[in-house]
Order: C-alpha cells, then sequence, then structure tokens
C-alpha cells in the first residue's frame, strides 16, 4: 500500500480484493498468461498462481496450456444483480419489436465505471467478431452506448470516468484524443444520440440513444448496430427514427413499473 493511500477499514478483507482484481484482470478478450494477469494486477507472480488455482478449482477458472481464461460460472456472480433488475425485464419486448422492424441488431446497456454492460439484447444476424450477449463489456468511450451514457454524466463524474480510462485506438477511426473526446461527448449531449462509426470495430456502425428515468437522469442506453455497408445517412434516416421512439417507450414503462416512493 503506497504511502498515500488512505486507511483501511479494520473490516477490509484484502485477500478478496486481490481475488477480484484476478478475475477483472481475465476479462481481456483474450486468454491470459500468469505473468499477465500478474502484471495487471500488481499481484507476484507466486500470489498470482495461488488466486489462479483456487478460481479454477472452484469452477471461475479454466487452464488450457499456459494460458488461463474466466468460465461461463463466473456469469453467476453478476446473474443475481442482472435478474433483480426491472430494466432488462422492460425493456426485452421493446428490443424483440424494434428489431422485428428495423431487422438489425439491438442492446441495453448500463455503465460501469469505464466500460459497458450488456443488460438486455436482441440480435439478428452476427456482425462483430466477438460474441456479444448479456454481461458483454466494452470500453465505454469507444461505443455509442457508452458515449451516450458518459453524455448523461455531471461534470465531476464524467472527469473521474474519463482520468481512469485508457484511450486506445481501437481501429484507425477511434477517437481518443481527450479533447476529441470531449467535444464529442458535447455534440451527443446536444442532439441526443450517438453514432460511432467503425470506431471499436472495422465494419460497426452503431447508433445510441439514452434511456432517461422519471427524474431525468440517464440510467441506461439503447443500440442497433449495423454493418458499415449501410451508410451513415441511411442509419439517421431509418434507425434512429425508431429508436428513439423506443427509447422513449422503455422510459414510460420504466416509470410505471417504478413509481415514485413517497
Amino acid at each position: 500500500m503506497s504511502e498515500t493511500a488512505p486507511p483501511r477499514d479494520r473490516q477490509f478483507v484484502q485477500s478478496l480484493e486481490r481475488g477480484l482484481s484476478v478475475i477483472r484482470a481475465l476479462s481481456a478478450p483474450e486468454p491470459q498468461t500468469l505473468s499477465d494477469v500478474a502484471r495487471a494486477t500488481g499481484l507476484t507472480r507466486a500470489a498470482s498462481r495461488r488466486f489462479l488455482l483456487t478460481l479454477q478449482q472452484l469452477g471461475y477458472v479454466h487452464l488450457s496450456g499456459t494460458r488461463f481464461a474466466l468460465t461461463p460460472q463466473v456469469l453467476e456472480l453478476g446473474y443475481a444483480y442482472l435478474s433483480s433488475l426491472t430494466l432488462p425485464e422492460v425493456a426485452q419486448p421493446h428490443l424483440e419489436r424494434l428489431v422485428e422492424e428495423i431487422h438489425e441488431s439491438s442492446s441495453v446497456s448500463v455503465l460501469d465505471g469505464t466500460d459497458v454492460v450488456y443488460v438486455a439484447r436482441v440480435p439478428t444476424r452476427r456482425i462483430m467478431r466477438v460474441a456479444i450477449s448479456v454481461g458483454t463489456r466494452f470500453p465505454a468511450y469507444a461505443t455509442s452506448m457508452g458515449r451516450v451514457l458518459l453524455a448523461g454524466l455531471e461534470p465531476d463524474a464524467l472527469a473521474d470516468v474519463l482520468d481512469r480510462t485508457e484511450l486506445v485506438a481501437l481501429t484507425p477511426e477511434t477517437v481518443h484524443e481527450p479533447p476529441a473526446l470531449r467535444a464529442e461527448l458535447d455534440r451527443v449531449r446536444s442532439q441526443g444520440y450517438a453514432l460511432v462509426d467503425q470506431e471499436l470495430e472495422a465494419g460497426l456502425r452503431s447508433i445510441a440513444a439514452p434511456i432517461h428515468s422519471r427524474g431525468g437522469e440517464v440510467v441506461a442506453a439503447i443500440n442497433v448496430s449495423a454493418h458499415a455497408t449501410r451508410s451513415v445517412e441511411d442509419v439517421k434516416a431509418t434507425l434512429l427514427p425508431p429508436l428513439l421512439a423506443t427509447a422513449e417507450a422503455i422510459e414510460r414503462d420504466l416509470a410505471a413499473a417504478r413509481p415514485p416512493a413517497g
């Protein structure tokens, strides 16, 4: 612990913190070596190995050769949270109707730290190299839903998220310079939607709109993804209007499902 780190509560269990840091390190797209995990967590190789082998014995980690990867069992750790949300239950039928209308995949996500996490999805055909499902995470700054969610944050909260975000060019089109990203978020906030053109993955265009709570807070985002063979103008003209209408319909149902406390 650094000298400048704040003192922790005596009830704090450091070994649990370290185990969770190992799980987070394995959330990378590719399986990780022992050295990768040690580097990502700041743990020694010996400590990393103990945590990895423990997680393997518990069924949360799979070892193939010299590389470790999470198993589907790790979804149990977050399923109770996701399944308790009203949002996925409310959004799912709206996504199904939207996808039936536009014949493109649609998803709903929430912001978790510097990432977006998918909480509802209706796919049509696979566009991305990575298969997307509930629980999938992507860096918020490079996704349409992430930009909608970032644009909805208060200034201090946005500054904190951006300070903790490693901005890298995922494709040649990725907006990853801080001034340019802030300007883009200002534009998203002003126009009420975000369009990402091949910034997360080449060949993929995505457009997203915010989902607001009864009090006006941006609590989630909904998107539509299309292949880049559909022009930006076509995406705006044919996909944005039904997307915005679906976001409004979800907001109405959320308000009805979550009456204000009184």
